[in-house]
């Protein structure tokens, strides 16, 4: 197996082979340094001057400084080729030269083990055993240079020669199969990071943006880790930055006991609690901790042992559940609606025909209190059949163009006419002559709806209601209806478009969600959000329900009652 090219490598797993190649390279100074000063010194004290030799010192010792300053961060390529010449063929042509100039008995092969070694770890198989077969036949013409110069027996120049050579060979093979092993290693462990360090952002995304409350409690109940909607589930004063102590509030003594049965029982525990904070409702949790694990196995691994606490607030599972019983009643209602109706105009039709022979004023009032109630079980069962009549006009109802503005106030000057006296507003209309795409009868079931809702709640005061429409040079435009309402329960915002979800037991919690529904026919948006608006008594908070249109250039068209006409 070969070692990967140096630019496969990411920084971090290339780290040791860059290490290595500018080890190599001042490995090579420090050579040709200590062969001029040995030829120095020895041309000093022998007397026997080899300006040969010397020359080809002082050239190697320039080639390998000018290579260790002008070299890259990374080694070359590590295929053979002519980009390890500076090195690897210097390095081989220069301590050939100085052995076979120098006329001493000293032996400088020994030194063939540094090019050799440099391309075993940082070269291909190819360049190791390439550069080891060319010290190998260096060393062998050598031999055969001292056998022409020198008398007597060659053969053991040449087998010394070939022993080398083949004691190279098992060096190259062995130590490049070693840096290939460490190269391997090295992007196993780099892609092992990669993976922790993506699941360890991946884990904190997902914490972070968790509805349930987290916790990470220690043995000395400290928090080391919390998320924003654990602390916000703690409650209480401004919480102290992490970590904290959970013995510093009072209130939180359940979570301590929760914990420390936790860690001295060693199994997950589940418990409903209170937290009492002192001038402030009980807020009911339903906390499940976990052991991230044993004492024996934290001795083992050396590791901290923590419980991981989650806290899921009360009155939202309460709310999910009653919303999930709500769906269901409302599909079995939508049923039973439907088979009301015929029942129903026959009761209304036959109380109609008695009341005409009805002279009694008793009488009459009894008959006027069957209509009365009649009308109203006609109401409910209208509303619950919403649903399907939505999803009928999804269907079928083709797309119109309205003037914006005209209708919102046609709409709201019909909807004050019923009663003027307590439908007070402040409308401010602000994008004339803009048209968008919403069938008239439709924006006045969702204005309607928002109006109704905004005044169940809104204060007496003049300017509790504000009716308003935009349209921004950027194309978007909007209607909204704003009210000085009480703020809503998070519980109850997080489920305000879903069918059957009311905060009120006498409202079917239909209205909202068939605006949604119709908003989305026509492309329309529709969202919450707790706003606040200058009014005559300052800045005041309320509750703002926003309808974003998809503009349009169509011209506009007559309005029909048939999109609306279902069965």
């Amino acid at each position: 197996m070969q070692v990967p090219p140096a630019g496969m490598f990411t920084p971090t797993v290339d780290a040791p082979f860059v290490r290595l190649w500018r080890g190599f390279l001042t490995g090579r100074v420090v050579v040709a340094l200590a062969l001029l000063m040995l030829q120095g010194i020895g041309q000093i004290v022998n007397q026997a001057p080899e300006p040969a030799v010397l020359g080809v010192c002082v050239a190697y010792l320039v080639a390998t400084a000018m290579l260790r300053v002008l070299a890259g961060h990374a080694p070359p390529s590590p295929r053979a080729g002519a980009r390890w010449l500076p090195s690897i063929g210097v390095d081989l042509l220069a301590i050939a030269l100085v052995q076979l100039l120098h006329a001493g008995i000293m032996n400088f092969t020994p030194l063939f083990g540094l090019p050799i070694l440099m391309a075993a770890v940082l070269g291909t198989l190819t360049l190791a055993l390439g550069t080891t077969a060319a010290a190998t036949l260096l060393l062998l013409g050598w031999a055969w240079w001292q056998g022409i110069s020198m008398t007597g027996d060659a053969a053991p120049r040449y087998l010394q020669s070939a022993l080398t050579g083949t004691g190279y060979f098992i060096v190259s093979y062995l130590v490049h199969q070693l840096a290939t092993r460490l190269a391997r290693e090295q992007e196993l462990a780099h892609q092992s990071q990669v993976a922790a360090r993506v699941q360890t952002q991946v884990s904190a995304l997902v914490i972070q943006n968790l509805t349930d409350g987290v916790l990470v409690v220690d043995e000395s109940d400290t928090v080391r880790i919390a998320n924003p909607a654990g602390l916000q589930l703690l409650g209480g004063g401004s919480l102290p930055e992490l970590p904290f102590m959970l013995t510093t509030e009072p209130p939180w003594s359940p979570l301590i006991i929760l914990a420390r049965r936790t860690f001295r029982q060693e199994q997950p525990q589940t418990a409903d609690v209170d937290l009492l904070h002192p001038g402030q409702s009980p807020t009911g949790l339903h906390v499940r901790t976990w052991l991230t694990s044993t004492r024996e196995a934290s001795q083992q691994t050396q590791t901290e042992r923590l419980c991981v606490m989650f806290l899921h607030d009360l009155r939202e599972m309460e709310a999910r559940l009653r919303t999930e019983k709500l769906a269901a009643m409302g599909r079995m209602s939508a049923a039973v609606a439907h088979e009301i109706r015929n029942p129903l105009a026959a009761i209304v039709q036959a109380n109609a025909l008695l009341e005409e022979d009805l002279h009694d004023p008793a009488q009459k009032r009894l008959a006027h209190m069957v209509q009365q109630n009649a009308d109203r079980l006609a109401r409910i069962a209208e509303e619950v059949l919403d649903i399907a009549r939505v999803q009928h006009q999804i269907s079928h109802a083709p797309a119109s163009t309205v003037p914006l503005d005209e209708t919102v106030a046609q709409i709201w000057n019909d909807w004050q006419s019923q009663n003027p006296a307590k439908r007070l507003a402040v409308v401010t209309l602000e994008a004339e002559g803009t048209q968008v795409e919403f069938d008239p009868e439709h924006l006045r079931r969702v204005l309607v709806n928002l109006l109704d809702n905004a005044l169940r709640y809104m204060s007496q005061e003049p300017d509790a209601l504000l009716v308003s429409t935009r349209a921004l040079p950027s194309g978007q435009v909007s209607l909204q209806v704003w009210s000085d309402g009480a703020p809503m329960d998070k519980s109850v915002e997080r489920h305000l478009f879903e069918p059957f979800f009311s905060s009120e037991s006498r409202s079917s919690g239909l209205g909202l969600y068939i605006c949604r529904e119709l908003c989305q026919r026509h492309g329309a948006s529709i969202s919450y959000q707790r706003l606040a608006r200058a009014t005559a008594r300052g800045e005041t908070g309320g509750n703002a329900f926003t309808v974003g249109f998809r503009r349009t250039t169509r011209p506009a068209e007559s309005a029909t009652l048939f999109d609306t006409i279902v069965v």
